[in-house]
Protein backbone atom coordinates (compact mmCIF):
# COMPACT_ATOMS: atom_id res chain seq x y z
CA UNK A 1 0.00 0.00 0.00
CA UNK A 2 1.72 3.29 -0.46
CA UNK A 3 -0.17 4.69 2.65
CA UNK A 4 3.03 5.03 5.08
CA UNK A 5 1.12 3.08 7.60
CA UNK A 6 -0.28 0.41 5.57
CA UNK A 7 2.00 -2.80 5.30
CA UNK A 8 1.71 -3.76 1.09
CA UNK A 9 1.01 -7.44 0.19
CA UNK A 10 1.31 -10.00 -2.75
CA UNK A 11 -1.34 -11.89 -3.86
CA UNK A 12 -1.93 -15.19 -5.65
CA UNK A 13 -4.37 -17.63 -6.12
CA UNK A 14 -8.20 -16.83 -5.23
CA UNK A 15 -9.12 -19.59 -2.65
CA UNK A 16 -13.11 -20.77 -2.06
CA UNK A 17 -13.85 -22.66 0.76
CA UNK A 18 -16.94 -24.96 0.93
CA UNK A 19 -18.33 -27.07 3.67
CA UNK A 20 -21.18 -29.23 3.30
CA UNK A 21 -23.22 -31.53 5.34
CA UNK A 22 -23.67 -35.04 3.46
CA UNK A 23 -26.53 -36.97 3.97
CA UNK A 24 -25.75 -40.25 4.13
CA UNK A 25 -28.82 -42.68 4.99
CA UNK A 26 -30.16 -40.60 1.52
CA UNK A 27 -27.34 -41.88 0.01
CA UNK A 28 -27.54 -46.04 1.22
CA UNK A 29 -31.04 -45.95 -0.02
CA UNK A 30 -29.99 -45.26 -3.63
CA UNK A 31 -29.77 -48.39 -6.14
CA UNK A 32 -25.56 -49.19 -6.10
CA UNK A 33 -25.69 -48.61 -10.13
CA UNK A 34 -27.20 -45.38 -9.47
CA UNK A 35 -24.31 -44.47 -6.43
CA UNK A 36 -21.92 -45.85 -8.87
CA UNK A 37 -22.87 -43.28 -11.30
CA UNK A 38 -22.83 -40.52 -9.19
CA UNK A 39 -19.74 -40.96 -7.73
CA UNK A 40 -18.16 -41.33 -11.22
CA UNK A 41 -19.77 -37.97 -12.47
CA UNK A 42 -17.96 -36.13 -9.65
CA UNK A 43 -14.57 -37.81 -9.35
CA UNK A 44 -14.46 -36.89 -12.64
CA UNK A 45 -15.12 -33.31 -12.60
CA UNK A 46 -12.58 -32.80 -9.05
CA UNK A 47 -9.97 -34.76 -10.87
CA UNK A 48 -10.59 -32.49 -13.93
CA UNK A 49 -10.29 -29.27 -11.74
CA UNK A 50 -7.16 -30.87 -9.40
CA UNK A 51 -5.02 -30.97 -12.49
CA UNK A 52 -5.94 -27.75 -14.18
CA UNK A 53 -3.15 -25.66 -14.70
CA UNK A 54 -4.99 -22.51 -13.60
CA UNK A 55 -6.41 -24.40 -10.39
CA UNK A 56 -6.09 -26.84 -8.31
CA UNK A 57 -8.62 -28.54 -5.45
CA UNK A 58 -8.86 -30.07 -2.04
CA UNK A 59 -11.24 -32.75 -1.10
CA UNK A 60 -11.53 -32.97 2.93
CA UNK A 61 -12.97 -35.98 5.09
CA UNK A 62 -14.09 -33.18 7.75
CA UNK A 63 -14.49 -34.15 11.42
CA UNK A 64 -16.74 -33.25 13.55
CA UNK A 65 -20.79 -32.04 13.30
CA UNK A 66 -19.89 -28.61 11.53
CA UNK A 67 -19.88 -30.10 8.48
CA UNK A 68 -18.96 -33.92 6.81
CA UNK A 69 -17.03 -32.59 3.63
CA UNK A 70 -14.74 -29.77 2.43
CA UNK A 71 -13.75 -28.28 -1.23
CA UNK A 72 -10.85 -26.02 -0.94
CA UNK A 73 -10.92 -24.26 -4.78
CA UNK A 74 -7.88 -22.76 -5.94
CA UNK A 75 -8.33 -20.00 -9.37
CA UNK A 76 -6.29 -17.66 -11.17
CA UNK A 77 -8.60 -15.54 -11.26
CA UNK A 78 -12.14 -14.50 -9.15
CA UNK A 79 -14.45 -15.33 -11.94
CA UNK A 80 -12.95 -19.01 -12.02
CA UNK A 81 -14.05 -19.51 -8.45
CA UNK A 82 -17.69 -18.28 -9.87
CA UNK A 83 -17.34 -20.99 -12.54
CA UNK A 84 -16.07 -24.23 -10.59
CA UNK A 85 -18.54 -23.21 -7.88
CA UNK A 86 -21.01 -23.48 -10.55
CA UNK A 87 -19.66 -26.67 -11.73
CA UNK A 88 -19.74 -28.77 -8.36
CA UNK A 89 -23.20 -27.35 -8.02
CA UNK A 90 -24.83 -28.97 -11.07
CA UNK A 91 -23.43 -32.24 -10.26
CA UNK A 92 -25.86 -35.18 -8.93
CA UNK A 93 -23.82 -35.50 -5.55
CA UNK A 94 -24.80 -32.13 -4.66
CA UNK A 95 -28.72 -32.98 -4.05
CA UNK A 96 -27.44 -34.58 -0.84
CA UNK A 97 -24.82 -31.69 0.23
CA UNK A 98 -26.03 -29.27 1.95
CA UNK A 99 -24.04 -26.21 1.98
CA UNK A 100 -23.02 -25.47 5.79
CA UNK A 101 -20.41 -23.45 5.26
CA UNK A 102 -18.06 -20.95 2.61
CA UNK A 103 -15.15 -18.41 2.89
CA UNK A 104 -13.66 -16.86 0.19
CA UNK A 105 -10.37 -15.28 0.26
CA UNK A 106 -6.89 -14.85 -2.05
CA UNK A 107 -3.75 -15.91 -1.06
CA UNK A 108 -1.43 -13.05 0.14
CA UNK A 109 2.18 -12.71 1.26
CA UNK A 110 2.74 -9.96 3.51
CA UNK A 111 5.51 -7.67 2.98
CA UNK A 112 6.05 -5.93 6.34
CA UNK A 113 9.52 -5.95 6.44
CA UNK A 114 9.92 -4.90 2.96
CA UNK A 115 7.09 -2.25 2.65
CA UNK A 116 9.64 -0.72 5.31
CA UNK A 117 12.28 -0.74 3.16
CA UNK A 118 10.80 0.46 0.12
CA UNK A 119 9.39 3.76 1.80
CA UNK A 120 13.02 3.83 3.36
CA UNK A 121 14.63 3.45 0.19
CA UNK A 122 12.30 5.95 -1.27
CA UNK A 123 13.33 8.86 1.11
CA UNK A 124 16.89 7.72 0.36
CA UNK A 125 16.47 9.13 -3.23
CA UNK A 126 14.59 12.31 -2.17
CA UNK A 127 11.26 11.33 -3.17
CA UNK A 128 8.78 13.75 -1.91
CA UNK A 129 6.11 11.64 -0.55
CA UNK A 130 2.70 11.34 -3.05
CA UNK A 131 3.98 12.93 -6.21
CA UNK A 132 4.08 11.14 -9.59
CA UNK A 133 7.82 10.26 -8.82
CA UNK A 134 7.24 8.60 -5.63
CA UNK A 135 4.54 6.74 -7.02
CA UNK A 136 6.62 5.32 -9.75
CA UNK A 137 9.15 4.54 -7.33
CA UNK A 138 7.08 2.45 -5.56
CA UNK A 139 5.32 0.30 -8.15
CA UNK A 140 8.58 -0.51 -9.03
CA UNK A 141 9.74 -1.45 -5.93
CA UNK A 142 6.75 -3.32 -5.13
CA UNK A 143 7.16 -4.97 -8.86
CA UNK A 144 10.80 -6.23 -8.03
CA UNK A 145 9.33 -8.14 -4.52
CA UNK A 146 6.64 -10.01 -6.82
CA UNK A 147 9.14 -11.00 -9.53
CA UNK A 148 11.68 -12.12 -6.86
CA UNK A 149 12.28 -16.34 -7.48
CA UNK A 150 11.78 -16.52 -3.92
CA UNK A 151 7.92 -15.21 -4.06
CA UNK A 152 6.46 -16.67 -7.07
CA UNK A 153 6.77 -20.21 -6.11
CA UNK A 154 4.87 -19.27 -2.94
CA UNK A 155 2.00 -16.92 -4.25
CA UNK A 156 1.10 -20.18 -6.88
CA UNK A 157 2.34 -23.09 -5.20
CA UNK A 158 -0.36 -26.01 -5.61
CA UNK A 159 -2.43 -27.28 -2.59
CA UNK A 160 0.25 -29.42 -0.37
CA UNK A 161 -0.11 -33.12 -0.52
CA UNK A 162 -0.33 -33.98 3.28
CA UNK A 163 -2.85 -35.89 4.78
CA UNK A 164 -4.45 -33.47 7.04
CA UNK A 165 -5.85 -30.50 6.54
CA UNK A 166 -6.92 -27.49 9.33
CA UNK A 167 -8.79 -24.09 8.33
CA UNK A 168 -9.78 -21.22 10.71
CA UNK A 169 -10.29 -17.78 9.81
CA UNK A 170 -9.24 -14.82 12.09
CA UNK A 171 -9.00 -10.93 12.74
CA UNK A 172 -6.88 -8.50 14.24
CA UNK A 173 -8.46 -6.48 17.45
CA UNK A 174 -9.78 -3.36 17.36
CA UNK A 175 -12.05 -2.74 20.15
CA UNK A 176 -11.52 -0.26 23.08
CA UNK A 177 -8.66 -1.54 24.98
CA UNK A 178 -6.70 -3.18 22.30
CA UNK A 179 -6.80 -2.74 18.72
CA UNK A 180 -4.04 -3.86 15.89
CA UNK A 181 -5.01 -0.84 13.44
CA UNK A 182 -4.03 2.12 15.47
CA UNK A 183 -0.72 0.69 16.98
CA UNK A 184 2.68 2.12 15.10
CA UNK A 185 3.38 0.74 12.12
CA UNK A 186 6.83 -0.09 13.49
CA UNK A 187 5.40 -1.99 16.45
CA UNK A 188 3.35 -3.97 14.01
CA UNK A 189 6.04 -4.86 11.86
CA UNK A 190 8.18 -6.15 15.38
CA UNK A 191 4.99 -8.13 16.76
CA UNK A 192 4.56 -9.98 13.07
CA UNK A 193 7.90 -10.51 13.13
CA UNK A 194 8.30 -12.15 16.37
CA UNK A 195 5.04 -13.94 16.00
CA UNK A 196 6.72 -15.29 12.34
CA UNK A 197 9.79 -17.03 14.49
CA UNK A 198 7.16 -19.58 16.17
CA UNK A 199 6.03 -20.62 13.01
CA UNK A 200 9.15 -21.09 11.26
CA UNK A 201 10.18 -23.69 14.16
CA UNK A 202 7.39 -26.09 12.95
CA UNK A 203 9.44 -26.17 9.14
CA UNK A 204 8.87 -29.62 8.00
CA UNK A 205 6.15 -30.50 10.15
CA UNK A 206 3.84 -28.05 8.54
CA UNK A 207 2.62 -25.98 5.68
CA UNK A 208 0.90 -22.78 6.38
CA UNK A 209 -1.35 -21.19 3.30
CA UNK A 210 -2.21 -17.40 4.52
CA UNK A 211 -5.41 -15.88 2.74
CA UNK A 212 -6.75 -12.45 3.17
CA UNK A 213 -10.13 -11.88 3.20
CA UNK A 214 -10.48 -8.33 4.18
CA UNK A 215 -13.35 -7.00 1.69
CA UNK A 216 -14.71 -10.83 0.84
CA UNK A 217 -15.92 -12.58 3.78
CA UNK A 218 -16.56 -11.99 7.82
CA UNK A 219 -13.00 -12.21 8.74
CA UNK A 220 -9.87 -10.56 7.64
CA UNK A 221 -7.75 -13.95 6.69
CA UNK A 222 -7.54 -17.54 6.16
CA UNK A 223 -5.38 -19.90 7.47
CA UNK A 224 -4.62 -23.31 6.55
CA UNK A 225 -2.74 -25.62 8.17
CA UNK A 226 -1.69 -29.18 6.29
CA UNK A 227 0.37 -31.33 8.05
CA UNK A 228 0.79 -35.72 8.34
CA UNK A 229 0.36 -35.61 11.81
CA UNK A 230 -2.89 -33.69 13.30
CA UNK A 231 -1.12 -33.28 16.70
CA UNK A 232 1.02 -30.53 14.86
CA UNK A 233 -2.08 -28.15 14.51
CA UNK A 234 -2.84 -27.89 18.43
CA UNK A 235 0.80 -27.80 19.25
CA UNK A 236 1.31 -24.94 16.99
CA UNK A 237 -1.72 -23.21 17.34
CA UNK A 238 -1.35 -23.37 21.22
CA UNK A 239 2.03 -22.43 21.24
CA UNK A 240 0.89 -19.06 19.16
CA UNK A 241 -1.48 -18.24 21.61
CA UNK A 242 1.45 -17.11 23.91
CA UNK A 243 3.08 -14.74 20.97
CA UNK A 244 2.20 -11.61 21.95
CA UNK A 245 0.34 -10.68 18.60
CA UNK A 246 -2.07 -13.13 19.01
CA UNK A 247 -2.56 -13.15 22.74
CA UNK A 248 -3.19 -9.19 23.02
CA UNK A 249 -5.14 -9.07 19.17
CA UNK A 250 -6.06 -12.41 17.49
CA UNK A 251 -10.13 -12.97 17.29
CA UNK A 252 -10.43 -16.74 15.68
CA UNK A 253 -13.58 -17.93 13.86
CA UNK A 254 -14.52 -21.39 13.49
CA UNK A 255 -12.10 -24.43 13.08
CA UNK A 256 -12.48 -27.19 10.59
CA UNK A 257 -10.39 -29.87 10.28
CA UNK A 258 -10.16 -33.05 8.85
CA UNK A 259 -8.12 -35.40 6.16
CA UNK A 260 -7.53 -34.98 2.54
CA UNK A 261 -8.16 -37.67 0.39
CA UNK A 262 -7.61 -38.24 -3.53
CA UNK A 263 -10.56 -37.74 -6.10
CA UNK A 264 -10.65 -41.58 -6.70
CA UNK A 265 -11.41 -41.97 -3.16
CA UNK A 266 -14.55 -40.18 -3.74
CA UNK A 267 -16.67 -43.78 -3.19
CA UNK A 268 -14.97 -44.67 -0.73
CA UNK A 269 -15.51 -41.54 1.41
CA UNK A 270 -19.29 -41.48 0.25
CA UNK A 271 -20.10 -45.13 0.88
CA UNK A 272 -18.42 -44.27 4.54
CA UNK A 273 -17.24 -48.01 5.12
CA UNK A 274 -13.53 -47.04 5.83
CA UNK A 275 -11.29 -43.55 5.63
CA UNK A 276 -10.58 -42.65 2.30
CA UNK A 277 -6.63 -41.74 1.51
CA UNK A 278 -4.70 -39.45 -0.07
CA UNK A 279 -3.37 -41.69 -3.09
Amino acid sequence: MRNPSVPESLEGWWILHRVFAFDRRAWDDLAAKRRAKIASQAADLFDQLKHRSDGDLALCNLVGHKGDFMLVHYARCYDELAYTQALVDKLDVRALLAPRASYTSVLELGLYDATAKIHAELDKRGLVRATPEWFAGFDELVRAQEESPHVAPRLWARIPARRYICFYPMNKRRGERENWYALAYAERQRLMNEHGKIGRTYHGLVTQVISGSIGYDDYEWGVDLYADDPLVFKKLVYEMRFDEASARYAEFGPFFSGVQFSSDQLGVFLDGESVPQLT
